[in-house]
């Protein structure tokens, strides 16, 4: 919302305030300004001249010398072309380091020999529009009035250099899309007082319901309607303090009748439309919802088709307006018009919301439509519209108004506690000073209920924390003393599962990982670049109803693709490095009627010259060992089509399928623009947290010594090294500590097919000194199973 400076004083006096401390106090009472233009900025050095004397250019005909007197020690010349001026006339000079508004710096130079100080202008060339000046000038330099006074600042002389400020105002607060919204705010900000004109303008002694009739079919969709009649109107130009105003608010004059509207709607906030009455059939008004497939010309020029769900203002035969959003072709104000019917109403914001949106037709009114606007602020702004009407088109009222109006419900009081204010706000501020700030807002203060009533204009104020919020914006949030904490201390913390996730996060971040978040919506093409299968389970997709675009229509099924987006990122962004983990939701869809299944994984992707498949899988373990899983194993996995069949392997806690991790496939990675060896898992978040322990046991250091023993062992290639150890494991019994297979060979003394494999089996007890006996009975026991169950030979 922008706003003039100089329009505020309309209401309270900012004489004296700067640009500056105006925003900076506007944005911290909470109406946040974005910026600051001071108009005429870009119109500097052009002065008020007066022609002392013209003599013709010596070696041109077309040009002329003048002597301009601008207030200096001595008159400066300047060689112009122009035709029109004469000795004695005051124009406008740009002299030596003058800016023009279309970025022309003026400097002296010498026309055809003879030297020229700067230049006489044009209005087109100050960027001065007819409306502004009020009448058409002569083609040629701008002749001013006689009276100017000589080296005034031009930007003075035609009140060009107010400054307007832009507001970011959020949709809660509708009040503030006015001029005397924000001129309310301005006045609490400052201290100033405010107040209001009350229009004045004269009926004559007819009346309204002989000119036009009013009639709501949909009084759910316009609450309120109200129409006044202007009769004998003359269409013109507006004055030039309008258009002026209308400009630095960025709206172009268009004639008398149609600018007040636009005044109005920038005043008060309170969009309008003017008919022409003899273009209303059977001069009545009828406001109803459209047919389906009804037709309407709008303003724009442009055909419409119109379905049942939108509201149109219409008189007996067709649709007149689109409601709340934009005019029709079939009665908008002409040249010849004499008898305007103005309406001000409110409308449904949902209504005109969806109407702006299926017709692509957002305008400026149907922006603050869409806001919610307060029905009792039609009957001022109609009132205020007479007033501009009667002075600026010499129109004639005609006696009475047409107001039809649902039962407007009472606005609920709100409990007024200043002192649970001054507790939840943290800082003691005095009752008066809260009291001074609503009744300046125009609420109702009752001290004997203790309640506030706010205006029908502040829909946004309807619990004791707006109040709170009222009062400390305009006391300051800066006067809020730093404090600690305080209270007693109550029993919360983190959940089991919450905690779990912690030591997940701790320990991947230990392994050197980097903790990313992405999207959970997806493209329905990320499948292909995964090399998925039609029938693959990653394809069952829920898609979303109201997707920002196609490439976030679906939610994801797998956290594969989000992490490989990420790798193939950082790759293309040259790191020569990436360690990546995410605590990733993935959606699978149940049954239409149905949510889908929320199921949480950890994501990990890396990737990097000193990266293999062992870098990613010793990342695991080490993330198992820090939530207490022991009981894991890892097996060779080879029918995903996102990973290397030969470079993969499932993962499994206490034999249940928990996760896959592997390189990822060569053709998978080209999809993604990665030229370098990549390494991925996916783990079931699910499944470890029904294996992991958070609750942890503490142990004393060992009183008794353990004993090592060394097996080397001959087994088929096809026998894991997993297996091997699950089977040591087994037959152990309770004196095994731990297990390490520190060498692997094949070689000429090694069978074909064949590989030799040595563990270091470390063994302890508890209660006493192990003996070679009770050693060798165990070792023996492990031997035989090795032998029998995986076809095992001692080397």
């Amino acid at each position: 919302m922008k706003i003039s400076m100089s329009w505020l004083n309309d209401y309270t006096d900012i004489t004296g305030i700067s640009p500056k401390e105006y925003a900076d106090k506007m944005t911290m009472s909470g109406s946040k300004v974005e910026s600051v233009e001071e108009m005429g900025g870009n119109l500097q050095n052009v002065v008020t001249g007066k022609i002392l004397e013209i003599k013709q250019h010596p070696d041109a005909d077309k040009l002329v010398v003048c002597q301009v007197d601008v207030s200096e020690e001595e008159p400066i010349q300047i060689v112009t072309g122009a035709k029109n001026v004469k000795v004695g006339q005051i124009v406008p000079v740009a002299r030596h380091g003058a800016l023009l508004p279309d970025g022309t710096k003026i400097k002296k130079g010498k026309l055809r020999g003879e030297v020229s100080m700067g230049m006489m202008c044009s209005h087109e060339e100050l960027g001065i529009t007819p409306a502004e000046l009020g009448y058409e000038p002569e083609y040629g330099i701008l002749i001013l009035d006689p009276a100017t006074p000589i080296g005034q600042d031009i930007k003075e002389v035609f009140d060009i250099g107010d400054t307007v400020v832009d507001f970011e105002i959020t949709s809660n607060r509708p009040d503030c899309f006015s001029v005397i919204g924000l001129a309310r705010e301005t006045a609490v900000t400052f201290q100033k007082p405010f107040s209001i004109h009350e229009p004045v303008f004269k009926e004559n002694s007819e009346n309204i319901n002989d000119y036009a009739k009013v009639t709501v079919e949909a009084p759910d969709l316009c609450p309120r309607y109200a129409a006044r009649v202007v009769k004998n109107v003359k269409i013109g130009p507006s004055p030039a303090w309008m258009v002026k105003r209308l400009k630095a608010l960025g709206f172009r004059s268009i004639n008398n009748v149609v600018d007040i509207t636009n005044y109005i709607m920038l005043e008060y906030g309170q969009p309008m439309h003017a008919f022409d009455l003899r273009d209303i059939e059977g001069k009545h008004i009828i406001v109803r919802k459209a047919a389906d497939g009804e037709k309407i010309t709008t303003l724009d020029s442009i055909d419409r088709v119109l379905d049942s769900s939108m509201l149109v203002i219409a008189d007996e035969k067709r649709a007149v307006a689109v409601a709340g959003v934009m005019g029709a072709e079939n009665s908008e104000v002409k040249d010849d018009t004499t008898d305007i019917l103005f309406e001000c109403a409110t409308f449904a914001p949902s209504s005109v919301r969806i109407t702006a949106k299926r017709l692509g037709l957002r305008t400026d009114a149907s922006s603050k439509y869409e806001k919610g606007l307060d029905v009792n602020n039609i009957i001022p702004a109609l009132s205020r519209t007479c007033e501009l009407a009667e002075q600026m088109s010499g129109g004639e009222i005609v006696g009475g108004m047409i107001d039809v109006c649902a039962p407007i419900a009472p606005i609920s009081p709100i409990a007024f506690y200043p002192e649970k204010i001054s507790a939840f706000l943290g800082i003691d501020i005095p009752q008066d000073f809260m009291v001074d700030v609503f009744n300046k807002l125009e609420c109702q203060v009752n001290l004997d209920k203790m309640e506030v009533t706010p205006p029908s204009f502040r829909p946004d104020l309807c619990l004791q924390a707006d109040l709170a919020e009222e009062v400390l914006r305009f006391y300051g949030y800066d006067k809020i003393p730093t404090t600690l904490p305080s209270g007693k201390a109550t029993k919360g913390g983190r959940t089991d599962r919450q905690k779990l996730w912690v030591n997940i996060k701790n320990a991947a971040v230990s392994c050197g990982l980097y903790e990313i978040m992405t999207y959970s919506f997806t493209n329905p093409n990320i499948f292909d670049k995964l090399n998925c299968e039609d029938d693959s389970e990653y394809r069952n997709a829920l898609s979303i109803m109201n997707p920002l675009g196609v490439e976030n229509s679906i939610m994801r099924t797998t956290s594969l693709a989000s992490m490989l987006e990420a790798i193939s990122k950082n790759y293309n962004q040259r790191n020569p490095q990436a360690k990546l983990f995410e605590q990733a939701k993935v959606y699978i869809p149940t049954t239409k009627s149905e949510l889908p299944n929320e199921k949480e994984k950890l994501a990990i992707g890396m990737y990097g010259n000193t990266i293999d498949f062992y870098t990613i899988k010793g990342a695991i373990e080490e993330i198992f060992l820090s939530v207490g899983i022991k009981n894991y194993r890892f097996e060779p996995y080879a029918t995903s089509p996102v990973f290397h069949p030969g470079r993969t392997a499932a993962i499994f806690v206490n034999d249940e399928y928990c996760g896959i991790v592997g390189e990822v496939h060569p053709m998978v990675r080209k999809n993604f623009d990665i030229s370098v060896p990549c390494y991925q898992a996916e783990v079931s978040f699910e499944v470890v947290e029904k294996a992991a322990t958070i609750n942890r046991q503490y142990k004393p250091l060992p009183k008794y010594p353990a004993v090592t023993r060394d097996l080397s062992l001959l087994v088929d290639d096809e026998v894991w090294a997993a297996n091997i150890a699950e089977t040591i494991r087994k037959n152990a019994g309770t004196i095994l500590d731990s297990i390490e297979l520190f060498d692997v060979y094949k070689g000429k003394q090694i069978p074909a097919n064949k590989r030799s494999m040595a563990y270091s089996i470390t063994f302890r007890s508890d209660n006493k000194t192990l003996t070679d006996e009770e050693i060798s009975k165990v070792m023996d026991k492990i031997i035989t199973a090795l032998k029998n169950d995986l076809r095992a030979e001692l080397r």
